[in-house]
């Protein structure tokens, strides 16, 4: 399912993080995780898991799924942490931010395993796949 990303901080992302909780199990839990619309969850068959991947394929990133309404149908919104970091495109189109909001994905229910922040780094940014 094709949606638009949107990113942005949470409270309790921001809690953890500013604490220096970044590797902990409260933070995985809370950052790697989607937004969904009842609408879309259920049209994707009420997963667990999801991966979503850039526009171009050539990111992607598995996360939990929350089902809430403050997400419109259409649309998915990411904690602004590594694992949305993953598949944000870096091009800033001269503006010298990237698209945090508003970034074409693909969305797709997953069995893989979700990475704790560590593994996310180890993986993507240290030479890994």
């Amino acid at each position: 399912m094709e949606v638009l990303l949107i990113t942005g901080s949470t409270i309790d992302e921001g809690r953890l993080a500013k604490g220096g909780d970044k590797f902990t199990d409260d933070y995985t839990m809370e950052c790697a995780s989607c937004w969904l619309s009842p609408v879309d969850f259920g049209s994707l068959c009420s997963p667990e898991k999801v991966k979503v991947t850039s526009r171009n394929g050539k990111h992607s990133v598995v996360v939990y799924t929350k089902c809430t309404d403050s997400v419109c149908p259409g649309h998915v919104f990411m904690p602004r942490a590594i694992w949305s970091n993953v598949i944000i495109d870096p091009d800033t189109l001269s503006t010298g931010s990237p698209l945090y909001k508003g970034a074409p994905v693909q969305v797709e229910p997953t069995e893989e395993e979700v990475l704790s922040a560590e593994d996310v780094v180890l993986k993507v940014y240290m030479g890994g796949q």
